[in-house]
């Protein structure tokens, strides 16, 4: 039949299947969402429209949830104040120390300079000028 009608097989055999009502679907996610404390997120509103006879996605259940402004009291963020302001210690400064950061390229070359004059005097070898440190890039 599908070749006198010059269509594809799987055209011929395909049907359409009945798509839920977007009301009816809607309106189960609401009740099952006040029914449950206004506790349930998308998986388990999606458990229980499975029990119910829907077939529905999460994103479509997250897109509807958005659309009717149902939020859940778990998922509002809450104020929460700080109690000491934000980046101060509370710990004095007794000993009157300064803390300066210092370049840490500078510092990494100190402490090579350092280690390769404890080896040349470990190995009694000839030392390197401090010149090399510098321009040898």
């Amino acid at each position: 039949m599908y070749s006198v009608l010059q269509i594809s097989r799987s055209t011929y055999y395909y049907e359409a299947k009945e798509s839920q009502s977007e009301d009816d679907v809607t309106g189960a996610i609401v009740e099952i969402f006040e029914q449950n404390r206004s506790a349930y997120g998308t998986r388990k509103i999606k458990v229980e429209l499975h029990k119910r006879g829907f077939t529905v996605s999460r994103r479509r259940i997250d897109r509807i949830v958005k659309e009717q402004g149902l939020v859940s009291p778990h998922t509002v963020a809450q104020f929460k104040p700080q109690k000491t302001p934000c980046n101060e210690s509370a710990q004095a400064n007794e000993l009157k120390r300064e803390f300066e950061q210092t370049v840490a390229k500078s510092l990494s070359i100190y402490l090579i300079a350092k280690s390769l004059a404890l080896a040349q005097a470990q190995t009694k070898m000839q030392p390197l000028s401090h010149e090399f440190f510098f321009y040898s890039r």
